[in-house]
């Protein structure tokens, strides 16, 4: 790649430091996974009736990232919805143009999940799989990295000085806008940095002004109207590593100070992948038009931003599926059977939410008192709306 054809603001080894793989890079990528120490395990859940080592050779003989994801990835999700899934569906995408590449916003719920299975579902559905936002606090150890940027995942840092997380939300600003408009590639990205703990999906207003601020303050509309963004909302029966929300809200409103460890993303991704999830639904939006953020009335960037993030917010919430989870939660929270006698869910729906709901707070190192109505409001807010 030539400097000429890099993104603005952006060096080579910038560039290099943060972009997925390319297909030339491929191969030698898959003999570091065939060797890895995590090879073993990963095989033997992706393949469980192969043999390790003709697994190996597999990896070993694929050269480009299509051949990676339709062989390996497609695998992946397939055992993730066979082991923890009891119905995996989207909806949506037959909407969008294939010809087209968008900016997918999503809410996030689970590290890997919401952005896995998103891409399986386009790999169905006919569309070209996008490029994923992957946080550099993620990508540690080597393997991981490897199957991410296998798997179009781009390096996002995160943190720093004031003055490091503008130079990184420009060099973002501009990677993506370089990635949609020039490499015709489709990108996901959460609507919020880190996962939604507390059952509330709202957009980060200050994502809105990174999406923007590679273009100067006069061109906001045009600058987001070219990126086509696409509001997305996941919806998971069973919420990924409730236990584990619940416990960090838990003692951060118990005053302990909470301390990540340096091993908990991993966890976190591990327990996403193998916790049952019951139903799971992807629902896929329209773009925003440039109609819509033309009509936007607003007398600061900060406002504009704002209203955006409303606008991707209103069609996340009407996208959300609410399951008889959801229902019996606002019943519990409010003392009452209204939803129940409207049949929104059973009485079995609701003893088993009242089960996990007191097994998984009695697990933790929190107080329950404080565990079990953080859990409960995981499962009634998006219902709340």
């Amino acid at each position: 790649m030539t400097t000429a054809s890099l993104p603005d603001n952006l060096t080579a080894e910038e560039y290099d430091a943060m972009r997925p793989y390319r297909d030339d890079e491929i191969n030698a990528a898959m003999h570091r996974i065939a060797a890895s120490p995590h090879f073993g395990l990963l095989s033997s859940y992706v393949f469980p009736d192969n043999d390790p080592a003709e697994v190996a050779e597999l990896l070993k003989s694929l050269h480009t990232i299509d051949h990676f994801q339709k062989r390996i990835m497609s695998a992946v999700n397939e055992q993730i919805i066979k082991r923890s899934i009891t119905r995996f569906t989207y909806s949506g995408l037959d909407t969008l143009d294939s010809d087209q590449r968008y900016l997918f916003v999503s809410n996030h719920r689970d590290i890997m999940l919401d952005s896995s299975l998103l891409q399986y579902a386009l790999w169905l559905s006919g569309h070209e799989t996008s490029e994923i936002t992957f946080g550099a606090n993620l990508m540690t150890d080597p393997t991981v990295v490897d199957i991410g940027k296998a798997n179009k995942m781009f390096r996002v840092e995160r943190g720093g000085s004031l003055r490091d997380f503008y130079r990184s939300s420009l060099k973002l600003s501009s990677y993506l806008r370089h990635t949609l408009t020039q490499r015709r590639q489709s990108i996901w990205i959460a609507q919020r940095n880190g996962r939604t703990k507390d059952g509330l999906d709202l957009t980060e207003p200050g994502l809105i002004s990174m999406f923007a601020c590679s273009r100067p303050d006069a061109e906001r509309v045009s600058a987001l109207t070219e990126l086509n963004i696409v509001p997305v909302a996941i919806s998971y029966e069973w919420e990924t590593c409730d236990r584990l929300k619940a416990r960090e809200l838990a003692l951060r409103a118990d005053g302990t100070p909470y301390v990540k460890t340096p091993d908990e993303d991993l966890n976190s991704i591990l327990q996403g992948i193998v916790e049952p999830k019951g139903r799971v639904h992807i629902a896929v939006g329209t773009p925003l038009t440039a109609s819509e953020l033309s009509s936007i009335t607003a007398n600061s960037r900060q406002d504009f931003a704002r209203a955006v993030a409303s606008l991707i917010d209103t069609q996340i919430y009407a996208l959300y599926h609410l399951w008889p989870t959801n229902y019996a939660a606002v019943d519990l929270k409010e003392n009452t059977d209204r939803r129940l006698r409207q049949g929104l869910y059973t009485e079995a729906d609701r003893q088993a939410l009242i089960t996990r709901l007191d097994s998984l707070a009695t697990v933790t190192d929190a107080p329950y008192s404080l565990t079990r109505p953080i859990l409960l409001d995981i499962y009634a807010r998006p219902a709340s709306k």
